[in-house]
């Protein structure tokens, strides 16, 4: 009997969420229910999942607004009738279009108008698929309405917003933050009534007690719509099913690429080879996946063609077709890939394809999906109000001042001190915390459907610009829609234009094959790069972590980074394998300790679970599960699964055939906590070799280019350090680095030779517009000669121009920093403006006689920080205090288990939360040989002797010795003063 009822998807008006609903409508003797939010459907799908659980038969549809204001509620007849109304409301939403005051003619669907509407509309007629819905509250109007003759047309309208007076108050919160007000100025039109709840199915038949034809026409509409989409184990994929005109030739295709390109990636197949590519195949099409590999296959060959670097990852990478045919560069024979993980007979779905591109070619890459193929949308993801936000919206509503919202939002108030006010803010915050707030979109999730994205879903059009759908994942999945994952990163970026940058900077060198990884595994000079962690600028295996594993480790071969990718992760570190798994691998004796069973399951990684195949192999090997539980397991782990039910079945088997099987408790909780530990954050082993194929290739270019490299590693935003510390690495490497140049810089940096030019980019201060004026003039009528030529040639502001000279741009001059702006003032009168146009004719220029004026390099030194957030000196050079004795970070080895004081410049910080809620630091620096060690700050000296931002930081503490690497567990630190600024 409920035609109109919200959920919290009616964003920032309802007060619930669709399983609530449901709830709410079982207790009151509901039978059959319409879910209809406010130009959204993100519920919809999950509420007809959840329906039969309730014993409740689904209608969806859409409640059209205008803001708060009511136009109608359209209900789907049938999926089509969905399709429509999905298309219709998109349709609006993407042209930023009013919605008509009219219900459009919809062939599937039933529109109900609320009487209020109609009676302002004055509308006297009505098409065969429209309604008047009344509420119980209007009944009182209707037998003063000409609408109370209309008895065909009359619906009961009784719209369920709220469940009570607490419902209430948050959706006039809500209400108020949507409409950016005070509470007290909110709009009474802008809420719902106190009346719009769910009464009891006996208490509404009472109400409509004098109006029968009201209930009957409410029941007749109601069993008019059905709704049918299959979920879990009963769905079918919604994917795009063929590629080309046919299941068949879609196989045949697929089958004639890896004949085709079998020889490429093996010059001579083994029986091993063919047997796995075989095996494949006919899975891959007895799981009906083909049009799944052919759709990936197509991406990447556009990418190929436009001469895109791409990564594969993923499940996917450990598949043999997806090497054969170009989608990955991960040899799953030499890898020994576990083929289940990748797919399996009890897997409904397809295997994970992660594809990487460039972050500068992705929106390409994506609009050419959007071209080529047909039913395609971006994936949504749900923006919820989180705990410091919601409470600082709430804070506004109720007219706190900042510095009480600050308080309340920092979490540092004690309760008993907080006014009524500030109760309520918490008390709602809480309530309301964890609502939708707006769509979002997914990181990479993208949609390519055999039919269209309306049969689903109403879609959104964010600024990317592509249609976005109103559900996220995870109910994609229940419905057997499986998103296709296109990425864009910056390492990849880097390859690409280091390349570019070798080519112009080295044209005598012959073309990089780039895609030749198989040499890159065995040179020597990579791989000591990666055993001394020298890999600064290299994709993945930069990070301070990374570095410190790689040299405990001793890595020096692909597949010992392959391991080291995953083990690094959180779940490994936490339970104690990492360092165990390091152990093994330095000292071959120990891999005798490991348990036989699992040594036997796990030869190549000593019997630790390093990657998300060895939970598959140790559920089903070790305690017996199917492959298809053991996939429950490994899904479960990972957060990818909608109830706790059927992992809990999975994990109290796992146990009991352990017992079964005669092993002792303590093994069985061993193990079982071990897969608990770290199965949700290990990677797919092909998807961590996939990273370590890409940081390869990042370390050939550093190992042979290295200028080149960090030349490109700079131009794309870095990586995981500062852009002051790549340029310090561009140093060590050999280069020599110049701050911006008005004759030979570009707005990204560029390199000639060995000198590294900073680009205009980094003068935050400098307008993009200025930067373009004198490049343009630059390009076109070649290098400024002096000051007096760039003033005559470039229209430009004296504040823009002394941006300039003080980064020294027109070092070319040969004259100081102090003469030129001197000059450019009285050239340019002090003028606030410009010129507004170039000039015709070249004006002459009066002569000044100035005395002569010196910078300092400390005055240049400080200018640099200003203007590009760094100095081009060390810091060590700007210190203005006393160094103390002190030893090298290259001799820490030699000061096992002493106190010493190292003289460091801060590369990175960052904290680490103690199992009691403590912090602990970790530091890196670099010692005035431009060498790293690593700091250890306990709790008891964090808040004692803080990290204040960049410099030179004296760090006395004992040095410290795990598998030969060096780190400093600090007693005290300071950082070190600096010479005055002579600015000012």
């Amino acid at each position: 009997m409920y035609i109109n009822c919200h959920t919290y998807y009616s964003l920032r008006y309802g007060t619930f969420s669709e399983v609530d609903l449901l709830d709410l409508a079982k207790e009151n003797g509901i039978t059959i229910l319409a879910l209809t939010d406010i130009n959204n459907t993100s519920a919809c799908l999950n509420f007809i999942r959840k329906s039969p659980e309730y014993q409740i038969k689904p209608v969806i549809g859409i409640d059209f607004r205008c803001g708060a204001t009511q136009y109608y509620v359209g209900l789907a007849k049938n999926n089509e009738g969905f399709q429509e109304l999905n298309a219709f409301l998109s349709h609006h939403t993407h042209n930023n279009l009013n919605l008509p005051p009219e219900a459009p003619t919809l062939t599937h669907t039933y529109m109900v108008y609320p009487l209020e509407r109609v009676m302002q509309l004055e509308k006297k007629t009505f098409a065969p698929n429209e309604y008047i819905g009344v509420s119980v509250e209007e009944l009182k109007k209707l037998p003063f309405s000409i609408y109370k003759t209309y008895t065909e047309k009359l619906v009961v309208q009784q719209q369920v917003t709220i469940r009570n007076k607490r419902d209430f108050n948050a959706h006039r919160l809500l209400r108020a933050i949507d409409n950016n007000t005070l509470l007290s100025k909110l709009q009474k039109s802008e809420e719902c009534r106190t009346s719009d709840v769910m009464l009891p199915l006996e208490a509404l038949k009472a109400a409509y007690a004098h109006y029968p034809h009201i209930l009957a026409n409410t029941e007749t509409l109601l069993n008019a719509c059905t709704i049918d989409f299959s979920f879990g184990s009963d769905r079918i994929s919604q994917n795009q099913k063929v590629y080309l005109e046919s299941p068949e030739a879609d196989y045949e295709l697929l089958e004639k690429l890896c004949e085709d390109n079998l020889h490429k990636r093996y010059s001579k197949p083994t029986e091993k080879v063919k047997a796995r590519l075989q095996t494949e195949l006919t899975t891959i099409k007895t799981m009906d996946f083909v049009s799944y590999f052919l759709i990936n296959y197509d991406i990447v060959s556009y990418s190929k063609r436009m001469g895109y670097i791409h990564v594969g990852r993923g499940s996917g990478a450990n598949s043999i077709v997806a090497y054969i045919i170009g989608i990955t560069d991960v040899d799953p024979i030499e890898l020994d890939l576990y083929f289940e993980r990748f797919i399996n007979p009890f897997r409904a779905s397809p295997p994970d394809f992660d594809i990487d591109f460039s972050w500068k070619d992705r929106e390409d890459i994506t609009q050419y999906i959007f071209k080529r193929f047909k039913n395609v949308a971006l994936l949504a993801t749900y923006n919820t109000f989180k705990y410091r936000g919601v409470v600082r919206e709430l804070g506004k509503v109720f007219g706190l001042p900042k510095e009480e919202i600050d308080k309340l939002s920092d979490g540092k108030y004690a309760a008993d001190s907080l006014d009524e006010m500030g109760k309520l803010v918490l008390k709602y915050g809480q309530l309301i915390r964890g609502f939708p707030n707006h769509l979002s979109v997914h990181s990479c999730g993208v949609l390519i459907l055999e039919k269209p994205i309306h049969y689903y879903s109403a879609t959104d059009m964010p600024p990317k610009g592509f249609p976005t759908i109103q559900f996220d994942m995870i109910i994609a999945e229940d419905v057997g829609i499986f998103k296709f994952d296109i990425l864009g990163q910056r390492g990849l970026a880097k390859i690409k234009e280091a390349i570019e940058i070798i080519q112009y900077n080295r044209p005598e060198l012959p073309p990089i094959e780039i895609t030749q990884v198989e040499a890159f595994k065995s040179d020597p000079k990579i791989n000591d790069l990666l055993k001394r962690g020298k890999a600064i600028g290299a994709y993945y295996v930069e990070s301070p972590a990374m570095r410190g594993l790689m040299q405990k480790l001793q890595t020096q071969d692909y597949l010992g980074l392959v391991a080291a990718s995953s083990i690094i992760r959180p779940g490994v570190s936490s339970s104690g394998m990492k360092k165990e798994f390091i152990v093994r691998q330095r000292y071959p004796e120990k891999r005798k300790e490991a348990n036989p069973m699992l040594l036997q399951i796990m030869p190549e990684t000593y019997g630790i679970m390093v990657y998300q195949e060895d939970v598959l192999k140790v559920a089903n090997q070790f305690a017996g599960l199917t492959l298809g539980e053991a996939d429950v397991l490994r899904r479960g782990m990972s957060g990818k699964f909608r109830s706790r039910t059927e992992f809990v079945e999975v994990e109290e088997k796992f146990i009991k055939n352990c017992k079964d099987k005669g092993y002792t408790e303590e093994l069985t909780l061993e193990v079982w906590n071990q897969i608990k530990s770290f199965a949700g954050y290990a990677f797919a082993k092909g998807h961590s070799a996939s990273y370590a194929v890409e940081s390869y290739q990042s370390l050939y270019l550093k190992c042979y280019f290295p200028l080149e490299f960090m030349v490109a590693v700079l131009n794309n935003g870095g990586g995981f350090y500062s852009a002051e510390h790549y340029i310090h690495e561009a140093k060590m490497c050999g280069a020599v680095v110049h701050p911006p140049c008005i004759n030979n810089s570009d707005h990204p940096n560029i390199i000639k030779g060995k000198d590294i030019y900073l680009g205009f980019g980094y003068l935050k201060s400098l307008e993009v517009l200025t930067i373009k004026r004198f490049l343009t003039d630059r390009n076109f009528n070649g290098s400024f000669t002096s000051l007096d030529d760039f003033i005559d040639r470039v229209v430009i502001s004296i504040e823009q121009i002394t941006i300039l000279i003080r980064i020294d741009a027109f070092r070319f001059t040969e004259r100081s920093k102090t003469e030129l702006l001197w000059e450019a003032i009285f050239k340019l009168n002090v003028s606030k403006q410009g010129t507004v146009q170039a000039r015709l004719f070249k004006p002459s220029h009066k002569q000044f006689n100035l005395p002569t004026l010196t910078t300092t390099f400390v005055e240049e030194a400080y200018d640099q920080i200003e203007l590009l957030g760094f100095p081009l000196c060390s810091y060590f050079d700007l210190v203005d205090e006393t160094f103390q004795n002190n030893i090298k970070a290259s001799d820490m080895h030699l000061y096992i288990n002493q106190n010493v004081l190292l003289y460091g410049v801060l590369v990175n910080t960052r904290f680490h939360k103690t199992s009691n809620n403590k912090l602990i630091r970790f530091c890196t620096f670099i010692d005035r040989a431009g060498h790293y060690f690593d700091t250890v700050h306990f709790t008891k000296v964090v808040d004692k002797y803080p990290i204040n931002g960049m410099g030179v930081y004296g760090c006395y503490g004992k040095v410290t010795e795990e598998f030969d690497f060096c780190s400093l567990d600090i007693v005290w630190s300071k950082k070190m003063s600096l010479k005055p600024d002579p600015r000012s």
